[in-house]
């Protein structure tokens, strides 16, 4: 049976989801990976192609509450953001609760390509942490 890991970040629309997408797509075979937010937003573009330039695509993932898994038994939480991790240190039935914290990819400004670099960057920062964290199986 698969270990089920949510994936924790205020708005649910970039980290939370690339590390969802990537889990999925790299270690599916051992875990679920799932993502919530404490607000309930929308998959940011940027993240979607982020993703998508290497390879995964989550542009059918949604952002989705917290609450959607409270009655699930879940494995590890992660949070993702020092937001998250105040709103919610612990989750009902999680039998691990870890937070690593990554800069949100969303507050960047500028030209979208200065964005995307700094998408990339955070991408690159989750991908690192859960092969270290995950891959090991």
């Amino acid at each position: 049976m698969k270990q089920k890991i949510l994936f924790i970040c205020t708005h649910n629309s970039a980290r939370s989801q690339m590390a969802e997408g990537y889990l999925n797509a790299t270690y599916g075979d051992h875990y679920q990976g799932l993502s919530a937010g404490t607000k309930v937003t929308r998959v940011h573009p940027l993240a979607i192609r982020a993703m998508e330039e290497i390879g995964i695509d989550i542009s059918h993932h949604r952002s989705k509450e917290l609450i959607e898994f409270f009655d699930q038994e879940i494995d590890t939480v992660v949070t993702v953001c020092d937001s998250a991790n105040a709103v919610c240190p612990m989750f009902p039935g999680s039998k691990e609760t870890i937070h690593v914290s990554f800069p949100d990819p969303s507050t960047a400004t500028g030209p979208e390509e200065e964005q995307m670099k700094t998408f990339r960057q955070v991408r690159d920062e989750i991908i690192v942490w859960i092969d270290d964290r995950f891959g090991k199986k």
